[in-house]
């Protein structure tokens, strides 16, 4: 069987020689089509390869009745129309490590480029200077390297500073002490490594819990000349109080090749000499741009010849049947994933995965997958898929088991995610109830029954008379809504937790203030 591929976009000819050289494959290389040309083309093709100039739309995906898989050569897939593929049970393919190398080496270059303030002499030489004291730069050797985020590209920057003999201090929340010693890094807290660095460099995916995750706080807490650098992604690093803290002399200086807000036309940071800004080209090099060709052309190639592929981002086709009997759940799942992770202090290391009664009848690969994108999100953002889950948790170092029962006392069915770190084990369940939709039926040992809202509080306490009007009374000053209120114990006057669901994100003095209360032991608050 021949299969025929389309590449919409210019891509590398070393890149996709692969499928060029393929004896099963026709390839057409048709750039710069506009959507109605894509239209009329696009029913003649199993595969199609593109960057980031051609748009899939639904109109496009409708339009195939061939179409089998979609190749990005790149990372981001927002020209990508993924709901729609979904349903048409169209694989979406990426390429997320082609890139990895070119970005680490920018930030080495980027990193050196502040130490020995290279740019900013460069600019004073071209313009007729000669003022070699005026840019006394500092060495690398013996300095400590912070290190926000160990993924492939964390790593692959931690590799090239021991090269230096720099020392590295680390934060990844899925780094266990295994893996820091394996990689010869010192495991420590976002503020302890803040606290030691004379360099900081950031490595993670923009997510709530990630942006501004290097705010005031965290420079209060810096040594005096710290440099710091981010060619992940803008928004990690508050930048206002970036401005702030090089201003009064707190940073000796910052290197950025990301902004928040893209080109950063009025960004006041550009202005300041300490700072040596690139136009986000961590991925711009002649070798990352093959790399992201090659590596999709053999992922699309696996996924025409019914071979196992790793890299894609869209939920795989689902019998109609099995889809009706699932799709209640897949809301729940993910929402179970996201809260275990947020309840869980330390560093994941297992994820225990359980489904009782009705779903024991069912294959819930589907599920599983998505409890573990829920709880992969919290910390990877986008990166984690219902596809790549799997792969993204063994990456990370997680182990993770499922089982099945026929039977659970009490519910027609129940879903449940254990996660265990270094610290503890925690708990929470949860089912569909009819006329009710989803619900959390269970955390740690405690019964209670609760919407899986967008914002909810999680309150450890001793069930004493008044606690629960002292917790409203403190909401109801700061203005903070209760939509439900739950209570769960085992004994009459031990420990209980109380589960609310609130109108809004809970601000930090509300949680300062619950955590004041006598018999209070803590307060979570939980974003789903």
């Amino acid at each position: 069987m021949k299969f025929n591929i389309l590449v919409s976009d210019p891509l590398s000819k070393q890149g996709i020689q692969s499928l060029l050289d393929a004896k099963d494959v026709q390839v057409d290389e048709k750039t710069n089509l506009s959507e109605a040309e894509l239209l009329e083309v696009i029913n003649k093709y199993d595969a199609l390869l593109v960057r980031s100039q051609t748009k899939v739309t639904e109109a496009v995906l409708e339009a195939s009745e061939r179409l089998k898989v979609i190749g990005r050569a790149g990372v981001g897939v927002d020209n990508i129309d993924l709901d729609a593929a979904s349903k048409k049970g169209v694989i979406v393919v990426n390429a997320p490590d082609g890139n990895t190398i070119s970005a680490a080496e920018h930030t080495f270059a980027m990193m050196m480029a502040t130490a020995r303030r290279i740019p900013q002499a460069y600019q004073s030489l071209t313009g007729g200077q000669w003022e070699r004291k005026a840019f006394r730069g500092v060495e690398l050797n013996g300095k400590t390297l912070g290190v926000i985020g160990l993924g492939r590209i964390g790593v692959e920057v931690a590799k090239r500073a021991k090269a230096f003999r720099m020392k590295i201090t680390a934060y990844d929340p899925f780094l266990s002490e295994e893996r820091a010693k394996k990689l010869g890094v010192e495991k420590a807290t976002v503020d302890e490594v803040v606290a030691k660095a004379d360099f900081l460099t950031v490595h993670t995916p923009l997510t709530k819990e990630t942006h501004h995750l290097i705010g005031q706080d965290q420079f209060e807490k810096m040594k005096p000349g710290l440099r710091i650098v981010n060619c992940a992604r803008g928004g990690i690093i508050d930048e206002e109080a970036l401005y702030q803290a090089i201003q009064n002399g707190k940073i000796a200086g910052a290197a950025l090749d990301v902004f928040e807000s893209e080109p950063p036309t009025e960004n006041p940071l550009i202005s300041l000499p300490e700072v040596v800004v690139t136009p986000h080209l961590g991925a711009s090099t002649a070798e990352a741009q093959e790399n992201v060709a090659i590596d999709v052309s053999e992922e699309v190639l696996r996924v025409l010849r019914g071979e196992p592929f790793r890299n894609a981002v869209n939920l795989p086709p689902v019998s109609a049947e099995v889809m009706r009997k699932l799709e209640p759940y897949f809301l729940l799942a993910e929402k179970l994933g996201e809260m275990a992770i947020q309840l869980a202090e330390g560093t994941p290391e297992n994820i225990g995965i359980a489904y009782a009664g009705e779903l024991n009848d069912v294959d819930t690969a589907s599920l599983t997958r998505t409890m573990l994108k829920g709880l992969l999100s919290h910390y990877l953002g986008s990166k984690a898929n219902y596809v790549n889950a799997p792969y993204l948790a063994k990456q990370n170092g997680l182990s993770y088991t499922v089982e099945q029962s026929p039977k659970h006392r009490g519910f027609a069915s129940l879903m449940t995610v254990t996660i265990k770190t270094e610290k503890e084990e925690r708990r929470v369940a949860g089912t569909i109830l009819n006329g009710y939709g989803p619900r959390i039926v269970k955390i740690d040992d405690y019964s209670i029954d609760i919407s899986p809202e967008d914002h909810l509080l999680l309150i450890r306490h001793t069930d004493r008379p008044g606690m629960i009007g002292h917790v409203g009374s403190i909401l109801g000053q700061h203005e903070t809504n209760i939509g439900t209120m739950q209570v769960g114990r085992k004994d009459v006057g031990g420990k209980a937790i109380m589960a609310l669901t609130i109108d809004k994100k809970v601000e930090k003095d509300v949680l300062y203030a619950l955590n004041q209360v006598d018999d209070i032991f803590s307060v979570k608050d939980i974003e789903l």
